[in-house]
């Protein structure tokens, strides 16, 4: 067993799970957690989270979720769960790049329609609950709980018109200041509950890189404007997280370029955004994703020389069926070891296998081989 191998969070849900989460995707006449509307449903979670979780301890992870089974997909179960917001089926879902240079872009699920219909509030949130029963599954193992980064759901909703009607049109600066003040409620529960480890995901960050062929900006928006809001971004994660800082949490970050049906969404190097999200950012330990060419140079690294916080090189791959080429991933870590102290940094996969239901493109037998693979590196090179 190696300490210096983690999952990001997420991993392939069972058939038995399945049944019911396919069932919610295309329904919007039900009301989240959905445990009142689909009977049987709640049954079947419990079963597989006990399952998800005791495959993990098997397996020696040193960290315990819930496999994410709790959520439909891994930032929006987190916005249903406020008060406030209605969920709907949109008209389309997510559009990703798809496999193999295809240039048709490849469609997500359409569950994804958010309305805000009052004022934002995270008190009494379902994931309390959640991770409450992840807890008591895990016995001595440290549990983390992952949640969307409130700057994600801030750029979500503000940059992609979900703004434009509902309790918050026109009011953006009241909508920023109540989302913080959600999640600020949201830790106080989940401080209260137990919580030690909060992750904020993130997939925000890429908009903002010159390198980034798929960023939303127009070619009238000027570099001081998207610089101005890269900084929003930035000051709106680090008062939540300062504020979980003060509550005694660790709080740690996940960043990818998408990772639906084993397909992404963009690209954009860790270099041209490293003076802004990897310098000024105040989490505890930072998941970054490293799987591909998309992420640049491990020479990123060096925005973290100064500072003491831990790096976890997600080298591996969670969108293959196959095993990752382990000298290629030693090699990069030896890099890696010689910008940062070994000491400060992990090795995991560039993103959970499962960020939404449906999963990547490999069976439930191939990721545990996969994440076998990455304890079995991190042995060799730390020992």
């Amino acid at each position: 067993m190696s300490e210096r191998f983690l999952t990001v969070g997420s991993l392939l849900r069972e058939e038995e799970l399945l049944k019911y989460k396919k069932e919610i995707e295309h329904r919007d006449d039900i009301t989240y957690p959905f445990y009142d509307d689909i009977e049987g449903y709640k049954e079947a979670e419990d079963e597989a989270v006990k399952n998800v979780v005791d495959a993990q301890i098997k397996h020696n992870l040193p960290q315990i979720t819930d496999g994410e089974y709790s959520k439909s997909l891994w930032h929006l179960d987190f916005v249903w769960g406020l008060n406030g917001v209605k969920r709907y089926i949109d008209e389309s879902g997510y559009f990703f790049r798809d496999k193999d240079n295809k240039k048709e872009k490849y469609e997500t699920r359409k569950d994804i329609g958010i309305k805000l219909t009052d004022k934002l509030s995270g008190k009494n949130h379902p994931f309390i609950d959640d991770f409450k029963r992840v807890k008591d599954l895990a016995g001595d193992k440290e549990v983390k709980q992952c949640i969307p980064s409130p700057s994600h759901i801030y750029g979500e909703l503000s940059l992609f018109g979900r703004l434009d009607d509902g309790y918050y049109a026109g009011k953006i600066d009241e909508f920023e200041k109540d989302l913080k003040t959600s999640y600020k409620e949201f830790l106080d529960d989940y401080k209260k509950a137990g919580g030690k480890i909060i992750q904020f995901d993130d997939c925000l960050w890429e908009l903002f890189a010159e390198d980034n062929e798929d960023s939303p900006f127009s070619a009238d928006s000027t570099e001081a404007e998207k610089r101005e809001l890269a900084y929003k971004f930035i000051d709106i994660n680090n008062e939540v997280i300062d504020y979980a800082h003060k509550l005694e949490l660790k709080v740690y970050t996940h960043n990818c370029r998408g990772n639906y049906d084993s397909r992404s969404m963009s690209d954009g190097s860790y270099e041209s955004i490293a003076d802004l999200f990897l310098e000024k950012q105040n989490y505890d330990r930072f998941y970054l994703e490293w799987d591909d060419e998309r992420a640049g140079s491990i020479e990123a690294l060096k925005a973290f020389k100064n500072k003491d916080n831990e790096v976890v090189l997600g080298l591996l791959s969670s969108k293959t069926n196959s095993l990752d080429d382990e000298k290629r991933v030693k090699e990069l870590l030896e890099k890696a070891s010689e910008i940062i102290d070994k000491d400060r940094l992990y090795l995991s996969h560039q993103c959970g296998f499962a960020s939404c239901d449906g999963g990547n493109e490999l069976t439930i037998d191939e990721q545990w081989q996969k994440i076998d693979q990455g304890q079995k590196i991190a042995e060799e090179f730390w020992g």
